[in-house]
């Protein structure tokens, strides 16, 4: 079984701290509300629960290291180490996290599932290639949530974000451990998976060791929200295309677009042009896009490529990138739970060209920047030893 005691433990957390928020709330809500909302969260933390306790996982040797993380087993990931090994060295890891996968059945998807697999595996091939000529990459399932999951209560989809996050937390440790080794890292996620990325770097890059392998993270179509660098002063977010240490991100819509599913009307998130790499309002002409490019579903192969297929600029008011030069009705939402005018199904599509080359450019900042053969490497030794999520650090603090 796979974490079962951690995900209980994480989930009941939640649902507790919700529940004790609900109670603070102002008179004007009605206890039989506040009952049926806690109601609610009673059900969803008893559904995960029971539907963790019904997994099992074989656990298979890995390197002849004992672990008792269920990313032991090499099953448990759709890439390990892809591209170890090739004539070009590849020194960087990139921990790439998959998007949702699931838009019609239930709450979560299964990760063990057989179809699933198969969706994660196109999903994850149709933007590893942004990355993969510079990097060797490491993929994890993750019991994932649905379209379903995210069109429940803003209480309940953080309940069931928490426990996908259980997995991906779980998965990148096991990567540390026993595979970093003191290399450099860059994180990649996409939607929900841009989610899982930022959620790993609150809870572990506040470490000094990881600050120094971070190279950047790409948090594409995570929808952040303006306020996180202050919340979180340890994060810092791209600035120009060559800064390294930092977040990339942006969600891409249409320019009469004013309110999403992620980014309601009245909010504003954190972006940054992917074609003049900049974060003021200035328009990008669509003849600085290299190649918007389209994959054979689930292949990775380039099916086609669109050279200045659009321009984008930053909206002031919403921090969304407003994409500018093509016909809406060509880049449909496709599922209902997006806004008509929303294209986040295509914020690696239409800028790859430019997003591929950038992720060679901060590689090689991050190199220049620490060219000095003086400057001792960090132990990975010490990083296992010392490098654990931020919540568990607070939990040493308490116990001592």
């Amino acid at each position: 079984m796979i974490g079962i005691i951690k995900k209980r433990a994480v989930l009941l957390a939640c649902a507790a701290a919700m529940t004790i928020s609900a109670f603070g709330c102002g008179a004007g809500q009605s206890s039989s509300r506040r009952n049926r909302r806690n109601n609610t969260t009673e059900a969803t933390t008893e559904e995960i629960t029971s539907r963790s306790e019904s997994k099992s996982r074989p656990m298979i040797a890995a390197n002849q290291i004992y672990s008792n993380s269920p990313y032991y087993d090499r099953l448990k990931w759709v890439y390990y180490g892809e591209g170890e090994g090739q004539v070009k060295k590849r020194d960087v890891d990139l921990f790439l996290i998959a998007p949702t996968i699931d838009y019609k059945g239930e709450v979560f998807v299964d990760s063990d599932d057989d179809a699933a697999r198969e969706k994660f595996h196109a999903v994850i091939n149709e933007r590893m290639g942004i990355f993969a000529e510079n990097t060797r990459v490491f993929a994890p399932y993750y019991d994932q949530v649905s379209k379903k999951g995210y069109e429940a209560s803003d209480r309940d989809k953080e309940i069931y974000l928490q426990f996908a996050y259980a997995d991906i937390s779980e998965a990148f440790r096991y990567y540390l451990q026993f595979e970093n080794k003191g290399r450099p890292i860059i994180i990649a996620g996409f939607s929900q998976g841009a989610d899982m990325c930022l959620r790993l770097l609150k809870d572990y890059f506040s470490d000094e060791k990881l600050q120094s392998q971070f190279v950047a993270a790409y948090a594409i179509g995570g929808c952040i929200p303006e306020n996180t660098a202050e919340e979180f002063p340890y994060l810092h977010f791209a600035q120009k295309a060559d800064d390294t240490g930092v977040i990339v991100s942006f969600d891409c819509e249409a320019p009469e677009v004013s309110e999403s599913i992620f980014c309601p009307e009245g909010s504003k998130i954190i972006s940054i042009n992917p074609l003049n790499w900049t974060t003021d309002s200035t328009i990008a002409k669509k003849e600085l896009n290299k190649g918007a490019c389209f994959m054979k579903k689930g292949t990775g192969e380039i099916e086609s490529e669109v050279p200045g297929l659009c321009g984008c600029y930053i909206d002031p008011e919403r921090g969304t990138l407003k994409v500018t030069n093509i016909n809406k009705k060509d880049y449909p939402p496709v599922y209902d739970i997006f806004t008509d005018g929303s294209y986040r199904l295509y914020d690696y599509e239409f800028f790859y060209k430019n997003l591929q080359e950038n992720v060679g450019v901060r590689i090689e900042a991050y190199k220049a920047a620490r060219s000095n053969p003086d400057t001792p490497a960090e132990s990975s030794t010490a990083q296992t030893e010392t490098t654990q999520p931020a919540a568990a650090q607070k939990a040493n603090t308490v116990k001592r």
